[in-house]
């Protein structure tokens, strides 16, 4: 091997050798492989080289510039590993045997809530149901009554993907899965459909004391036949005075929703103001807590289920806004700001 490559192949090793850092190292790269690097040096003296020459020597300068990056790839690992330990040996030692401590962090409100509700609902027979937040058109609209451009849609803007799926907008959107999964045992074997199904709901509109583009909700049905408004009426009472120990002042109102029919409003005396008037109830003294109705015949035709036999009632109660009243929160927005202090001081009552 040519002797200048010999004495550069053993200069470039005693300095890798006593190489201890990556900037180091990479000052060493740059002066042996660079554009003006020593090994790139070597190239420029073969114009005075015979063919066979230069043959001969651009191979040994190529074998060196493989040894040396081979060199500087495994020192450049070797220091890698080093870092990585030293800040593992820096580390302070931890006990995994130790006991957790308690009392670290807090339910949020929406989970008191939305647990009691289901407890509550399951005593009285309903079955506690999960569903996506992600669907389709036909979930969240068409299955209820709501065909493309029908103006009600225009009441909920919602976030909708590229691939023509959207972000649920209520949880409605679950009812004809329900009703097609439980429909067939209602019809063959009598057994009423009692279900309901929680879950989070996401709206593009104008945030304030008592709106928020992210909610929950629990969306509630029932279907046998001879069901009325009695019925959707007395569970609704008796599942809010569970959740707040005492008979609450309700009102039921007319209210368009095109998957119902009758469709009303159910209101709760606002507890905030005790229904004097605050921004949390738009200074009306009621919170519109659960829009609810009959369901429409089309809606259980589209679930399989024949509506000149059978009947059935339908609800999307408010969650985020029953937590609001459970607890006092004046803003639904803080329900959502992630700041502990304001959440933590929740705990469950039951």
């Amino acid at each position: 091997m040519n002797e200048k490559i010999i004495a550069l192949q053993n200069e470039i090793t005693e300095k890798l050798s006593q190489v201890t850092d990556l900037v180091e190292l990479e000052n060493i790269r740059v002066s042996a492989l660079g554009k003006k690097g020593s090994v790139t040096a070597l190239l420029k003296g073969m114009k005075d080289l015979s063919v066979e020459e230069k043959k001969s020597f651009g191979a040994q300068v190529n074998s060196l510039k493989e040894l040396v990056t081979e060199l500087i790839d495994s020192k450049a690992k070797y220091l890698k590993e080093q870092e990585i330990q030293k800040e593992i040996d820096s580390m302070p030692l931890i006990d995994i045997t130790t006991p957790a401590t308690p009392d670290l962090g807090s339910y949020h409100p929406i989970t008191l809530v939305q647990r009691q509700c289901e407890t509550i609902f399951k005593s009285m027979g309903f079955n506690v149901e999960d569903y996506a937040e992600v669907v389709t058109d036909y979930e969240c609209f068409e299955s209820l009554n709501i065909p493309k451009h029908h103006p009600a849609r225009d009441m909920q803007d919602t976030y909708y993907l590229e691939n023509g799926q959207l972000l649920k907008s209520q949880t409605s959107a679950a009812q004809n899965a329900i009703l097609k999964k439980y429909g067939k045992n209602l019809m063959e074997n009598g057994v009423p459909i009692k279900a309901i199904f929680p879950g989070r709901c996401f709206r593009n509109e104008a945030t304030d004391a008592c709106h928020e583009n992210t909610f929950f909700q629990m969306e509630g049905v029932m279907v046998d036949k001879d069901i009325s408004i009695s019925n959707l009426i007395f569970f609704m009472k008796t599942m809010l005075s569970e959740v707040f120990r005492k008979d609450i002042k309700v009102r039921l109102r007319p209210g368009f929703f095109p998957f119902v029919e009758p469709g009303f409003e159910l209101d709760i005396s606002c507890l905030i103001c005790g229904g004097e008037g605050c921004p949390s109830c738009k200074h009306s003294g009621w919170l519109e807590l659960c829009p609810c109705g009959m369901i429409h015949p089309n809606v259980l035709s589209e679930g399989g289920i024949d509506p000149e036999e059978y009947t059935g009632f339908a609800f999307g109660l408010g969650l985020t806004r029953l937590a609001m009243m459970k607890y006092g929160v004046k803003d639904i927005r803080d329900l959502n700001s992630g700041r502990l202090k304001a959440l933590s001081q929740f705990t469950d009552d039951e």
